[in-house]
Protein backbone atom coordinates (compact mmCIF):
# COMPACT_ATOMS: atom_id res chain seq x y z
CA UNK A 1 0.00 0.00 0.00
CA UNK A 2 3.08 2.86 0.71
CA UNK A 3 4.44 1.94 -2.34
CA UNK A 4 1.53 2.50 -4.26
CA UNK A 5 0.72 5.55 -2.37
CA UNK A 6 4.49 7.09 -3.14
CA UNK A 7 3.78 6.44 -6.77
CA UNK A 8 2.08 9.16 -7.74
CA UNK A 9 3.04 12.81 -7.53
CA UNK A 10 2.31 16.23 -8.78
CA UNK A 11 4.67 18.59 -10.46
CA UNK A 12 5.18 22.30 -9.94
CA UNK A 13 6.87 24.99 -12.23
CA UNK A 14 6.70 28.28 -13.79
CA UNK A 15 6.97 31.95 -15.61
CA UNK A 16 5.19 34.78 -16.66
CA UNK A 17 1.63 35.79 -18.73
CA UNK A 18 0.62 35.67 -21.99
CA UNK A 19 -3.06 36.78 -21.21
CA UNK A 20 -4.45 39.67 -19.25
CA UNK A 21 -6.26 37.89 -16.64
CA UNK A 22 -10.08 39.24 -15.87
CA UNK A 23 -10.03 41.85 -13.47
CA UNK A 24 -10.57 40.41 -10.13
CA UNK A 25 -13.82 41.78 -8.37
CA UNK A 26 -14.12 40.64 -5.19
CA UNK A 27 -12.02 40.76 -2.03
CA UNK A 28 -10.49 37.91 -0.66
CA UNK A 29 -12.22 36.30 2.68
CA UNK A 30 -9.68 34.77 5.05
CA UNK A 31 -11.86 34.66 8.12
CA UNK A 32 -14.20 31.29 8.15
CA UNK A 33 -17.58 31.80 10.36
CA UNK A 34 -18.99 28.92 12.05
CA UNK A 35 -22.11 30.04 13.39
CA UNK A 36 -25.26 30.10 11.28
CA UNK A 37 -28.20 32.50 12.83
CA UNK A 38 -30.83 31.83 10.50
CA UNK A 39 -33.90 30.50 11.90
CA UNK A 40 -34.28 27.09 11.52
CA UNK A 41 -37.25 26.59 8.85
CA UNK A 42 -40.35 24.20 8.51
CA UNK A 43 -40.14 21.80 5.49
CA UNK A 44 -42.87 21.09 3.54
CA UNK A 45 -42.09 17.92 1.79
CA UNK A 46 -44.48 16.91 -1.79
CA UNK A 47 -43.87 13.50 -3.63
CA UNK A 48 -41.78 14.00 -6.80
CA UNK A 49 -41.39 9.83 -7.17
CA UNK A 50 -39.97 8.29 -10.56
CA UNK A 51 -40.52 5.18 -11.78
CA UNK A 52 -37.44 3.78 -9.93
CA UNK A 53 -37.80 5.87 -6.39
CA UNK A 54 -41.36 5.55 -5.88
CA UNK A 55 -41.15 7.00 -2.30
CA UNK A 56 -39.26 10.20 -3.30
CA UNK A 57 -40.17 13.68 -2.09
CA UNK A 58 -39.02 17.04 -2.54
CA UNK A 59 -38.63 20.28 -0.73
CA UNK A 60 -36.48 23.54 -0.66
CA UNK A 61 -34.93 25.41 1.63
CA UNK A 62 -33.95 29.13 1.83
CA UNK A 63 -30.45 30.16 3.02
CA UNK A 64 -28.40 33.41 2.43
CA UNK A 65 -26.29 34.22 -0.56
CA UNK A 66 -23.84 35.67 2.10
CA UNK A 67 -23.92 34.01 5.44
CA UNK A 68 -22.59 36.81 7.02
CA UNK A 69 -25.69 39.02 5.94
CA UNK A 70 -28.19 36.12 7.34
CA UNK A 71 -30.74 38.93 6.57
CA UNK A 72 -29.96 39.82 3.21
CA UNK A 73 -30.38 37.88 -0.26
CA UNK A 74 -32.22 34.76 -0.08
CA UNK A 75 -31.54 31.62 -2.70
CA UNK A 76 -32.99 28.58 -2.96
CA UNK A 77 -31.55 24.95 -2.31
CA UNK A 78 -34.02 22.13 -3.79
CA UNK A 79 -33.89 18.79 -1.60
CA UNK A 80 -35.43 15.09 -1.54
CA UNK A 81 -35.89 12.81 0.57
CA UNK A 82 -37.02 9.13 1.54
CA UNK A 83 -38.58 8.91 4.79
CA UNK A 84 -37.35 6.25 6.94
CA UNK A 85 -39.97 3.63 7.59
CA UNK A 86 -38.37 1.69 10.67
CA UNK A 87 -39.98 2.79 14.22
CA UNK A 88 -36.75 4.01 15.32
CA UNK A 89 -34.88 6.27 12.76
CA UNK A 90 -30.91 7.42 13.13
CA UNK A 91 -31.88 11.05 11.51
CA UNK A 92 -31.20 12.33 8.40
CA UNK A 93 -28.63 11.14 5.89
CA UNK A 94 -27.10 13.87 3.79
CA UNK A 95 -26.04 12.65 0.28
CA UNK A 96 -23.57 14.23 -2.35
CA UNK A 97 -22.41 13.16 -5.44
CA UNK A 98 -19.84 15.42 -6.00
CA UNK A 99 -18.47 17.16 -8.91
CA UNK A 100 -18.46 20.28 -7.06
CA UNK A 101 -21.96 20.80 -9.62
CA UNK A 102 -23.21 17.43 -9.07
CA UNK A 103 -27.62 17.32 -8.30
CA UNK A 104 -27.58 15.05 -4.86
CA UNK A 105 -31.59 14.49 -5.81
CA UNK A 106 -31.82 11.32 -7.67
CA UNK A 107 -28.90 10.17 -5.47
CA UNK A 108 -31.04 10.30 -2.43
CA UNK A 109 -33.56 7.30 -4.28
CA UNK A 110 -30.30 5.48 -5.55
CA UNK A 111 -28.90 5.61 -1.77
CA UNK A 112 -31.82 4.40 -0.07
CA UNK A 113 -32.83 1.50 -2.89
CA UNK A 114 -29.31 0.27 -2.66
CA UNK A 115 -28.53 -0.25 0.72
CA UNK A 116 -29.57 -3.03 3.00
CA UNK A 117 -33.29 -2.38 3.73
CA UNK A 118 -32.68 -2.76 7.38
CA UNK A 119 -30.26 -0.10 7.15
CA UNK A 120 -32.45 2.53 4.93
CA UNK A 121 -35.32 2.04 6.90
CA UNK A 122 -33.71 3.58 9.70
CA UNK A 123 -32.23 6.73 8.40
CA UNK A 124 -34.46 9.80 6.01
CA UNK A 125 -31.85 9.61 3.12
CA UNK A 126 -31.51 13.38 2.09
CA UNK A 127 -30.29 14.59 -1.62
CA UNK A 128 -29.59 18.39 -1.99
CA UNK A 129 -28.55 20.59 -4.89
CA UNK A 130 -26.31 22.63 -3.69
CA UNK A 131 -25.88 26.47 -4.43
CA UNK A 132 -26.43 26.81 -8.31
CA UNK A 133 -26.52 23.62 -8.83
CA UNK A 134 -29.86 22.15 -10.80
CA UNK A 135 -33.18 22.62 -8.73
CA UNK A 136 -31.77 25.14 -6.91
CA UNK A 137 -32.52 29.01 -7.50
CA UNK A 138 -30.39 31.11 -9.02
CA UNK A 139 -29.11 27.74 -11.13
CA UNK A 140 -25.85 29.00 -12.71
CA UNK A 141 -25.34 28.42 -16.74
CA UNK A 142 -22.20 30.75 -17.63
CA UNK A 143 -22.25 29.94 -20.92
CA UNK A 144 -24.75 27.91 -23.09
CA UNK A 145 -22.97 25.37 -25.35
CA UNK A 146 -19.38 26.16 -24.61
CA UNK A 147 -18.65 22.50 -25.17
CA UNK A 148 -20.25 22.44 -28.53
CA UNK A 149 -18.59 20.09 -30.99
CA UNK A 150 -15.90 20.71 -32.69
CA UNK A 151 -13.57 22.50 -30.69
CA UNK A 152 -9.72 23.59 -30.78
CA UNK A 153 -7.61 20.74 -30.43
CA UNK A 154 -6.64 20.28 -26.50
CA UNK A 155 -2.71 19.73 -27.91
CA UNK A 156 -1.52 23.03 -28.26
CA UNK A 157 0.89 22.38 -30.48
CA UNK A 158 0.81 25.66 -32.74
CA UNK A 159 0.64 28.97 -31.53
CA UNK A 160 -2.81 29.35 -32.89
CA UNK A 161 -3.99 26.31 -31.43
CA UNK A 162 -3.11 27.97 -27.87
CA UNK A 163 -4.83 31.21 -29.07
CA UNK A 164 -7.83 29.64 -29.75
CA UNK A 165 -8.19 27.75 -26.22
CA UNK A 166 -7.50 30.71 -24.27
CA UNK A 167 -10.26 32.80 -26.03
CA UNK A 168 -12.87 30.33 -24.81
CA UNK A 169 -11.43 29.65 -21.19
CA UNK A 170 -11.37 33.28 -21.22
CA UNK A 171 -14.49 33.73 -23.03
CA UNK A 172 -15.54 31.28 -20.25
CA UNK A 173 -14.93 33.33 -17.37
CA UNK A 174 -16.10 36.53 -18.57
CA UNK A 175 -19.43 35.31 -19.22
CA UNK A 176 -19.79 34.32 -15.77
CA UNK A 177 -18.88 37.31 -14.66
CA UNK A 178 -21.15 39.43 -16.46
CA UNK A 179 -23.97 37.51 -15.81
CA UNK A 180 -23.56 36.32 -12.50
CA UNK A 181 -20.77 38.71 -10.99
CA UNK A 182 -23.12 39.12 -7.85
CA UNK A 183 -23.23 35.29 -7.51
CA UNK A 184 -20.16 34.33 -7.81
CA UNK A 185 -18.13 35.62 -4.74
CA UNK A 186 -20.54 33.28 -2.61
CA UNK A 187 -20.14 30.10 -4.73
CA UNK A 188 -17.24 28.23 -3.03
CA UNK A 189 -17.11 25.04 -0.74
CA UNK A 190 -17.39 26.84 2.83
CA UNK A 191 -20.48 28.66 1.78
CA UNK A 192 -21.79 25.09 0.59
CA UNK A 193 -21.31 23.55 4.08
CA UNK A 194 -23.00 26.18 6.24
CA UNK A 195 -25.49 25.39 3.81
CA UNK A 196 -25.69 21.81 4.97
CA UNK A 197 -26.14 23.06 8.13
CA UNK A 198 -29.11 25.32 7.52
CA UNK A 199 -30.66 22.37 6.04
CA UNK A 200 -29.73 20.47 9.11
CA UNK A 201 -31.26 22.90 11.56
CA UNK A 202 -34.50 22.94 8.66
CA UNK A 203 -34.64 19.12 8.93
CA UNK A 204 -34.94 19.47 12.84
CA UNK A 205 -32.07 17.51 13.74
CA UNK A 206 -28.99 18.22 16.54
CA UNK A 207 -26.83 16.15 14.50
CA UNK A 208 -26.39 14.27 10.74
CA UNK A 209 -24.90 11.79 8.91
CA UNK A 210 -23.27 12.54 5.95
CA UNK A 211 -22.68 10.31 2.95
CA UNK A 212 -20.42 11.75 0.44
CA UNK A 213 -19.21 10.49 -2.86
CA UNK A 214 -15.69 12.23 -4.67
CA UNK A 215 -15.79 16.35 -4.57
CA UNK A 216 -18.24 15.32 -1.74
CA UNK A 217 -15.96 14.06 0.39
CA UNK A 218 -13.83 17.47 0.78
CA UNK A 219 -17.14 19.07 1.30
CA UNK A 220 -18.07 16.53 4.00
CA UNK A 221 -14.37 17.11 5.94
CA UNK A 222 -14.87 20.98 5.33
CA UNK A 223 -18.24 20.51 7.49
CA UNK A 224 -16.56 18.14 10.12
CA UNK A 225 -14.07 20.98 10.26
CA UNK A 226 -16.54 23.69 10.73
CA UNK A 227 -18.99 21.80 12.57
CA UNK A 228 -17.73 19.17 14.29
CA UNK A 229 -20.44 18.90 17.24
CA UNK A 230 -22.96 17.99 14.21
CA UNK A 231 -21.97 15.22 13.04
CA UNK A 232 -23.00 11.87 13.90
CA UNK A 233 -21.51 9.81 11.72
CA UNK A 234 -19.60 10.35 8.33
CA UNK A 235 -18.98 8.41 4.84
CA UNK A 236 -16.31 9.57 2.69
CA UNK A 237 -15.84 7.50 -0.51
CA UNK A 238 -13.33 8.33 -2.89
CA UNK A 239 -11.46 10.66 -1.43
CA UNK A 240 -10.04 14.31 -2.19
CA UNK A 241 -6.63 15.28 -1.19
CA UNK A 242 -7.47 18.11 1.15
CA UNK A 243 -4.04 19.39 0.75
CA UNK A 244 -3.59 20.05 -3.25
CA UNK A 245 -6.72 22.00 -3.50
CA UNK A 246 -6.98 22.46 -6.55
CA UNK A 247 -4.35 22.99 -8.89
CA UNK A 248 -1.97 20.06 -7.79
CA UNK A 249 -5.04 17.54 -7.49
CA UNK A 250 -5.74 18.06 -10.99
CA UNK A 251 -1.95 17.55 -11.72
CA UNK A 252 -2.09 14.14 -10.07
CA UNK A 253 -5.51 13.35 -11.72
CA UNK A 254 -3.61 13.75 -15.34
CA UNK A 255 -0.82 10.78 -14.22
CA UNK A 256 -3.66 8.47 -12.46
CA UNK A 257 -5.89 8.99 -15.68
CA UNK A 258 -3.00 8.27 -18.23
CA UNK A 259 -2.33 4.82 -16.23
CA UNK A 260 -5.69 3.84 -15.96
CA UNK A 261 -5.95 4.78 -20.01
CA UNK A 262 -3.15 2.02 -20.11
CA UNK A 263 -5.32 -0.56 -18.07
CA UNK A 264 -8.23 0.20 -20.53
CA UNK A 265 -5.68 -0.79 -23.12
CA UNK A 266 -4.12 -3.52 -21.64
CA UNK A 267 -7.84 -4.74 -21.04
CA UNK A 268 -8.67 -4.43 -24.89
CA UNK A 269 -5.39 -6.40 -25.90
CA UNK A 270 -6.13 -9.13 -23.47
CA UNK A 271 -9.43 -9.47 -25.82
CA UNK A 272 -7.85 -9.49 -28.91
CA UNK A 273 -10.73 -11.78 -30.02
CA UNK A 274 -13.30 -9.72 -29.42
CA UNK A 275 -11.85 -6.74 -30.84
CA UNK A 276 -8.65 -7.15 -33.05
CA UNK A 277 -6.94 -4.61 -32.25
CA UNK A 278 -3.68 -6.52 -31.03
CA UNK A 279 -2.47 -8.62 -28.34
CA UNK A 280 0.47 -5.85 -27.23
CA UNK A 281 -1.02 -2.99 -25.11
CA UNK A 282 1.91 -0.63 -25.99
CA UNK A 283 0.61 -1.42 -29.87
CA UNK A 284 -2.77 -0.50 -28.78
CA UNK A 285 -2.61 2.74 -27.54
CA UNK A 286 -0.61 3.34 -30.90
CA UNK A 287 -3.85 2.77 -32.88
CA UNK A 288 -5.61 4.91 -30.12
CA UNK A 289 -3.53 7.70 -30.57
CA UNK A 290 -3.24 7.29 -34.67
CA UNK A 291 -7.65 7.62 -33.84
CA UNK A 292 -6.85 10.81 -32.30
CA UNK A 293 -4.50 12.07 -35.06
CA UNK A 294 -7.18 11.06 -37.36
CA UNK A 295 -9.77 12.50 -36.31
CA UNK A 296 -8.06 15.82 -35.40
CA UNK A 297 -7.42 16.57 -38.77
CA UNK A 298 -11.32 14.79 -40.05
CA UNK A 299 -13.84 14.74 -37.35
CA UNK A 300 -15.46 11.81 -37.18
CA UNK A 301 -19.55 12.60 -38.08
CA UNK A 302 -17.95 16.06 -38.17
CA UNK A 303 -18.57 16.11 -34.17
CA UNK A 304 -15.72 13.92 -32.76
CA UNK A 305 -12.57 15.76 -33.11
CA UNK A 306 -9.26 15.19 -31.26
CA UNK A 307 -11.20 17.13 -27.69
CA UNK A 308 -14.76 15.32 -28.14
CA UNK A 309 -12.99 11.83 -28.40
CA UNK A 310 -10.51 12.71 -25.30
CA UNK A 311 -14.10 13.77 -23.70
CA UNK A 312 -15.57 10.27 -24.93
CA UNK A 313 -13.22 8.08 -23.17
CA UNK A 314 -12.24 10.18 -20.12
CA UNK A 315 -15.07 8.67 -18.28
CA UNK A 316 -13.52 4.77 -19.11
CA UNK A 317 -11.07 6.08 -16.23
CA UNK A 318 -13.83 6.76 -13.88
CA UNK A 319 -15.98 3.35 -14.22
CA UNK A 320 -14.44 0.37 -16.56
CA UNK A 321 -17.98 -1.10 -16.98
CA UNK A 322 -17.86 1.70 -19.71
CA UNK A 323 -14.99 -0.27 -21.47
CA UNK A 324 -17.08 -2.87 -23.74
CA UNK A 325 -19.06 0.08 -25.20
CA UNK A 326 -16.18 2.55 -25.44
CA UNK A 327 -13.27 -0.34 -26.90
CA UNK A 328 -16.64 -1.70 -29.33
CA UNK A 329 -16.53 1.99 -31.04
CA UNK A 330 -12.60 2.30 -30.96
CA UNK A 331 -12.59 -1.10 -33.28
CA UNK A 332 -15.08 0.12 -35.35
CA UNK A 333 -13.93 2.94 -36.14
CA UNK A 334 -9.96 1.19 -36.59
CA UNK A 335 -10.99 -2.00 -38.13
CA UNK A 336 -14.20 -1.49 -40.66
CA UNK A 337 -13.79 2.65 -41.24
CA UNK A 338 -17.07 2.85 -39.47
CA UNK A 339 -17.79 6.19 -37.32
CA UNK A 340 -20.90 5.44 -36.01
CA UNK A 341 -20.27 3.97 -32.91
CA UNK A 342 -17.64 6.40 -31.78
CA UNK A 343 -20.24 9.70 -32.70
CA UNK A 344 -22.51 7.28 -30.61
CA UNK A 345 -20.14 7.15 -28.05
CA UNK A 346 -19.51 10.69 -27.63
CA UNK A 347 -23.32 11.40 -27.28
CA UNK A 348 -23.57 8.83 -24.60
CA UNK A 349 -20.52 9.82 -23.04
CA UNK A 350 -18.89 12.73 -23.92
CA UNK A 351 -21.24 15.30 -25.12
CA UNK A 352 -22.59 18.18 -22.95
CA UNK A 353 -26.37 19.21 -22.31
CA UNK A 354 -27.64 22.13 -20.53
CA UNK A 355 -27.21 19.83 -17.22
CA UNK A 356 -23.60 19.54 -18.09
CA UNK A 357 -23.10 22.62 -19.16
CA UNK A 358 -24.92 23.98 -15.03
CA UNK A 359 -22.49 21.68 -13.48
CA UNK A 360 -19.54 23.37 -15.52
CA UNK A 361 -20.47 26.39 -14.42
CA UNK A 362 -20.38 25.29 -10.77
CA UNK A 363 -17.45 23.47 -11.05
CA UNK A 364 -15.00 26.51 -12.25
CA UNK A 365 -16.98 28.54 -9.92
CA UNK A 366 -16.00 26.93 -7.12
CA UNK A 367 -12.70 25.52 -7.70
CA UNK A 368 -11.72 29.10 -8.84
CA UNK A 369 -13.49 30.47 -5.77
CA UNK A 370 -12.25 28.00 -3.27
CA UNK A 371 -7.82 28.21 -3.96
CA UNK A 372 -5.40 30.13 -5.07
CA UNK A 373 -4.45 30.00 -9.16
CA UNK A 374 -1.55 31.40 -10.84
CA UNK A 375 -3.06 34.11 -13.26
CA UNK A 376 0.65 33.17 -14.76
CA UNK A 377 -0.30 31.60 -18.53
CA UNK A 378 3.61 30.66 -18.81
CA UNK A 379 3.15 28.48 -15.75
CA UNK A 380 0.35 26.30 -16.91
CA UNK A 381 2.04 25.82 -20.03
CA UNK A 382 5.06 25.29 -18.74
CA UNK A 383 3.79 22.67 -15.95
CA UNK A 384 1.10 21.01 -18.28
CA UNK A 385 3.68 20.55 -21.09
CA UNK A 386 5.75 18.55 -18.57
CA UNK A 387 3.15 16.42 -17.20
CA UNK A 388 1.77 16.16 -21.28
CA UNK A 389 5.52 14.19 -22.14
CA UNK A 390 5.02 11.33 -19.63
CA UNK A 391 1.21 11.49 -19.50
CA UNK A 392 -0.52 12.53 -22.21
CA UNK A 393 -4.15 10.97 -22.07
CA UNK A 394 -5.63 13.58 -20.37
CA UNK A 395 -3.23 16.32 -19.79
CA UNK A 396 -4.18 19.11 -21.80
CA UNK A 397 -8.07 18.60 -21.93
CA UNK A 398 -7.68 18.88 -18.20
CA UNK A 399 -5.74 22.06 -18.35
CA UNK A 400 -8.45 23.80 -20.35
CA UNK A 401 -11.64 22.06 -18.94
CA UNK A 402 -9.94 24.44 -15.59
CA UNK A 403 -7.86 27.07 -17.52
CA UNK A 404 -11.06 29.72 -16.81
CA UNK A 405 -9.29 29.77 -13.11
CA UNK A 406 -6.72 31.74 -14.56
CA UNK A 407 -8.97 34.74 -15.36
CA UNK A 408 -11.73 34.49 -12.74
CA UNK A 409 -13.20 37.75 -11.92
CA UNK A 410 -13.19 36.63 -7.76
CA UNK A 411 -10.37 36.60 -6.36
CA UNK A 412 -9.45 32.99 -3.72
CA UNK A 413 -10.46 32.23 -0.42
CA UNK A 414 -7.91 30.47 1.75
CA UNK A 415 -7.56 27.03 1.74
CA UNK A 416 -9.24 25.04 4.74
CA UNK A 417 -7.28 22.60 7.03
CA UNK A 418 -9.80 19.87 7.62
CA UNK A 419 -7.88 18.06 10.34
CA UNK A 420 -9.80 17.04 12.91
CA UNK A 421 -9.68 15.07 16.66
CA UNK A 422 -13.21 16.33 17.34
CA UNK A 423 -14.81 13.66 15.01
CA UNK A 424 -17.02 10.55 15.68
CA UNK A 425 -14.73 8.07 13.87
CA UNK A 426 -14.86 8.70 10.18
CA UNK A 427 -15.59 5.81 7.62
CA UNK A 428 -13.39 6.24 4.66
CA UNK A 429 -13.37 4.05 1.20
CA UNK A 430 -10.45 4.74 -1.38
CA UNK A 431 -10.01 2.22 -4.56
CA UNK A 432 -5.77 2.04 -4.93
CA UNK A 433 -6.04 2.74 -8.72
CA UNK A 434 -9.02 5.29 -8.75
CA UNK A 435 -8.20 8.29 -11.39
CA UNK A 436 -10.33 11.10 -10.52
CA UNK A 437 -8.89 11.13 -6.59
CA UNK A 438 -6.07 8.93 -6.87
CA UNK A 439 -5.31 6.81 -3.54
CA UNK A 440 -3.05 9.40 -1.48
CA UNK A 441 -6.32 10.97 -0.65
CA UNK A 442 -7.62 8.65 1.10
CA UNK A 443 -4.15 8.60 3.57
CA UNK A 444 -4.08 11.82 3.50
CA UNK A 445 -7.42 12.41 4.90
CA UNK A 446 -6.89 9.06 7.17
CA UNK A 447 -3.88 10.69 8.93
CA UNK A 448 -5.78 13.99 9.23
CA UNK A 449 -8.76 12.66 10.47
CA UNK A 450 -7.91 11.42 13.93
CA UNK A 451 -9.72 8.00 14.63
CA UNK A 452 -11.24 7.85 11.01
CA UNK A 453 -10.89 4.21 9.60
CA UNK A 454 -9.88 3.55 5.84
CA UNK A 455 -11.16 0.54 3.70
CA UNK A 456 -9.27 -0.07 0.31
CA UNK A 457 -10.51 -1.85 -2.65
CA UNK A 458 -7.01 -3.33 -3.68
CA UNK A 459 -6.74 -3.33 -7.45
CA UNK A 460 -10.03 -1.16 -7.77
CA UNK A 461 -9.74 1.57 -10.06
CA UNK A 462 -13.11 2.89 -10.12
CA UNK A 463 -14.53 6.10 -8.49
CA UNK A 464 -16.73 5.86 -6.27
CA UNK A 465 -16.97 2.21 -4.90
CA UNK A 466 -19.71 1.91 -2.62
CA UNK A 467 -22.86 0.23 -3.39
CA UNK A 468 -21.22 -0.52 -6.74
CA UNK A 469 -21.83 -3.64 -6.28
CA UNK A 470 -18.90 -5.07 -3.93
CA UNK A 471 -20.26 -6.68 -1.43
CA UNK A 472 -17.00 -6.39 1.04
CA UNK A 473 -17.04 -2.75 0.78
CA UNK A 474 -20.91 -2.68 0.91
CA UNK A 475 -20.86 -5.17 4.26
CA UNK A 476 -18.41 -2.75 5.97
CA UNK A 477 -20.73 0.38 4.88
CA UNK A 478 -23.62 -1.49 6.03
CA UNK A 479 -21.94 -2.40 9.38
CA UNK A 480 -20.99 1.43 9.86
CA UNK A 481 -24.74 3.18 9.70
CA UNK A 482 -26.17 0.57 11.21
CA UNK A 483 -24.25 0.34 14.66
CA UNK A 484 -21.24 3.22 14.61
CA UNK A 485 -18.91 0.16 14.49
CA UNK A 486 -15.94 0.74 12.04
CA UNK A 487 -13.01 -1.81 11.34
CA UNK A 488 -9.97 -1.56 12.87
CA UNK A 489 -6.31 -2.76 11.74
CA UNK A 490 -2.48 -2.08 12.11
CA UNK A 491 -1.61 -1.08 8.84
CA UNK A 492 -1.49 1.66 6.65
CA UNK A 493 -5.28 0.25 6.06
CA UNK A 494 -7.80 -1.13 8.30
CA UNK A 495 -9.48 -3.44 6.02
CA UNK A 496 -8.51 -4.32 2.46
CA UNK A 497 -11.74 -5.31 0.20
CA UNK A 498 -10.71 -7.34 -3.22
CA UNK A 499 -11.71 -5.43 -6.65
CA UNK A 500 -14.54 -6.81 -8.83
CA UNK A 501 -13.84 -8.32 -12.34
CA UNK A 502 -13.10 -6.28 -15.10
CA UNK A 503 -16.08 -6.74 -17.46
CA UNK A 504 -16.37 -9.01 -20.59
CA UNK A 505 -16.83 -7.73 -23.72
CA UNK A 506 -20.01 -8.94 -24.30
CA UNK A 507 -21.07 -6.61 -21.90
CA UNK A 508 -21.33 -3.92 -24.49
CA UNK A 509 -24.57 -5.69 -25.58
CA UNK A 510 -28.52 -5.14 -24.43
CA UNK A 511 -28.13 -6.40 -20.72
CA UNK A 512 -29.99 -5.35 -17.64
CA UNK A 513 -28.06 -1.76 -15.91
CA UNK A 514 -25.65 -3.12 -13.33
CA UNK A 515 -25.91 -1.69 -9.92
CA UNK A 516 -23.13 -0.08 -10.28
CA UNK A 517 -23.76 1.23 -14.11
CA UNK A 518 -26.53 3.43 -12.12
CA UNK A 519 -24.16 4.69 -9.27
CA UNK A 520 -21.64 5.83 -12.28
CA UNK A 521 -24.80 7.67 -14.02
CA UNK A 522 -25.13 9.67 -10.65
CA UNK A 523 -22.01 10.16 -9.83
CA UNK A 524 -21.10 11.68 -13.98
CA UNK A 525 -17.65 12.93 -14.91
CA UNK A 526 -14.87 15.30 -13.27
CA UNK A 527 -16.04 15.12 -10.19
Amino acid sequence: MKKRAAALCGVAAVAAGMITAVPAGATADFAHTTQTTTKPQKLTWKKCATEDYPTLQCSSVKVPLDHKRPGGRQITLALSRVPHTAKTSQGPLLVNPGGPGGSGLTLAGFVASSLPKKVASQYDVIGFDPRGVGDSEPALNCRPGHFNAVRPDSVPSTPAIERANLNRAQAFAKACADKYGDVLPFIDTVSAVKDIDVIRGALGASKINYFGYSYGTYLGAVYGKLFPHRVRRMVLDSIVDPTGVWYDDNIQQDYAFDARHKAFMAWIAKHNATYKLGTDPALVETKWYAMRAAVAKNPAGKKVGASELEDTFIPGGYYNGYWPHLAQAFAAYVNDKDSTALVKAYETFGAVDAEGDNGYSIYTSVQCRDASWSRDWNQWRTDNWQVYAKAPFMAWNNAWYNAPCAFWPTRPLSTTDVSNDSLPPVLLFQATDDAATPYEGGVVIHNELRGSSLVVEEGGGNHGITLGGNDCLDGHLATYLSTGKVPRGTGEADAVCKTLPDPEPQAAKSSPPSRGGALHGLLGFRG
